[in-house]
């Protein structure tokens, strides 16, 4: 790697040229980095349905990745050559009032920016394509063989780490994990609500089910293939919690959810009455403890409203839209419950991510039994294949369902067509019938040499930002 430390680098990145477009594999330049820069060989890289939200163009997407440092910039002291480290799409600088802070980690100068596309130092683009420029994305733009990311965004790690799968710790499993560890705190023996058991979901399980072994919650794309992760319902498992009860409007997923330590289920859309007042009257007052991982502010109000007065604790992990409302009855504060949210997790990128991924090590959280589907890089476009499903309405006035439907072939006169792009109509909503295919455009980098770069994505509802 020394022979090319100062120089620019050719490499392959998936660009989105345009939104709504599948990404297309680029030769890309990569500029050497500047002050308190690294430049980061990308071995695997994660998917997340935030990659797919971006208001700029073109860019190079990704932001969850493991990888080693190829080459440091200027002031870069704690980072050298050789490094094996996680991008992360929020930083540590060390020197402001939240990096100081042990309750926070929500740096002033490296906290998240989708709207951002340069870097900090020059405000210019370590990328170009045939001398145009191409943004970054959150600062990490990892869906590139190698990338540029502030040092202050970058976590060293143990070396012996398998990068294939603690790649999923620069995003999802860290942000259900942390709420669940970090914010949530359920002690053993207490009641927990994981609203959506998406992959956020499933790592807030699988830490709240066995508090004693946890002692000492999507797929996952890779320049090999594409895995179903299915990190965030599992914290609750293990602190030890009585009942972990999973809500969410696709019970398709409720069996797999039983393996992350889901111990009930409960589906909205099978009662006539609020979700919070049947967990409510479920748990005898009220669950001691409630993660929302969905984004839906109809959840979020439900996820605070069905905990227990006097000590129950509800902490909000998913974005809603940006002009949502949360609404909610002053009486639900004055009688104690308490309302959290939280950002990654609550963990800081350099100071915490490092003892994360010893936990993995140390098998206490087996990452690898949130991969399940492998598609080569030379597929990448099957990704938007396994992103396809329905949005399926039962019943007048509830929310669409996302399920696998099966469709036969066309008979006489008829058609069968792959629906790429779809609108939505007020006359959708009036007579609630339609069967809408939607999917999100999650895709990776791709292969070098006999490297494998790896991609992944969750099926959560956008457990990132949104």
């Amino acid at each position: 790697m020394a022979s090319t430390a100062g120089k620019v680098i050719q490499c392959r990145a998936a660009v989105a040229w345009e939104a709504g477009k599948p990404l297309v594999i680029e030769e890309v330049e990569v500029a050497p980095p500047q002050a308190m820069e690294v430049r980061i060989k990308i071995l695997y890289t994660a998917l997340c349905h935030t990659d797919g939200q971006t208001p700029i163009f073109p860019r190079i997407l990704g932001h969850e990745a493991g990888g080693v440092i190829e080459s440091v910039g200027e002031g870069v002291t704690d980072l050298q050559p050789g490094d094996h480290v996680l991008p992360v799409f929020t930083g540590e600088c060390g020197d402001c009032a939240h990096c100081k802070s042990e309750e926070s980690n929500m740096c002033d100068l490296l906290r998240i920016d989708p709207d951002r596309g340069v870097m900090l130092a020059d405000g210019k683009s370590r990328f170009t394509i045939r001398g145009q420029p191409i943004s970054h994305f959150l600062g990490t733009s990892t869906f590139s063989e190698y990338t540029v990311v502030h040092s202050g965004c970058v976590a060293k790690i143990n070396p012996e780490a398998p990068l294939e799968t603690v790649c999923i710790l620069s995003c999802g499993f860290c942000t259900g994990f942390g709420a669940t560890v970090n914010v949530a705190k359920p002690k053993e023996g207490q009641t927990v609500a994981v609203f959506g058991l998406g992959a956020v979901g499933l790592s807030v399980s699988f830490f709240s089910h066995d508090f004693l072994q946890f002692l000492a919650a999507r797929y996952l794309m890779s320049v090999d293939g594409i895995f179903l992760s299915l990190a965030p319902w599992s914290s609750a498992r293990f602190a030890g919690a009585s009942k972990i009860i999973g809500v969410d409007l696709n019970p398709a997923r409720f069996e797999q959810a039983k393996k992350f330590g889901c111990t009930d289920f409960v589906n909205p859309n099978d009662y006539e009455k609020p979700v919070q007042q049947v967990l409510v009257e479920m748990t005898n007052g009220g669950v001691d403890r409630a993660v929302e991982c969905t984004g839906s502010i109809q959840a979020m109000i439900a996820a605070f409203e069905c905990v227990h007065d006097g000590w129950g604790v509800a902490v909000l992990v998913g974005v809603p839209h940006k002009d949502a409302v949360f609404k909610t009855h002053p009486v639900n504060f004055l009688v104690e419950k308490t309302l959290k949210g939280t950002f990654y997790g609550n963990y800081k990128t350099r100071s915490d991510i490092p003892e994360v991924v010893e936990i993995c090590m140390r098998k206490e959280v087996e990452l690898e039994k949130f991969v399940t589907h492998r598609v080569p890089f030379s597929e990448i476009n099957k990704a938007f294949d396994l992103m396809l499903s329905a949005a399926v309405a039962w019943e007048a006035g509830n929310p669409l369902s996302i399920e696998e439907v099966e469709v036969h072939p066309p008979q006489a006169m008829e058609v069968r067509i792959k629906i790429h792009f779809t609108a939505l109509c007020h006359t959708d909503v009036f007579f609630w019938e339609a069967k809408v295919n939607l999917f999100d455009f999650l895709v990776l980098p791709s292969d070098h040499g006999n490297r494998q770069l790896t991609a992944a994505f969750s099926f959560s509802c956008y457990y990132c930002y949104g």
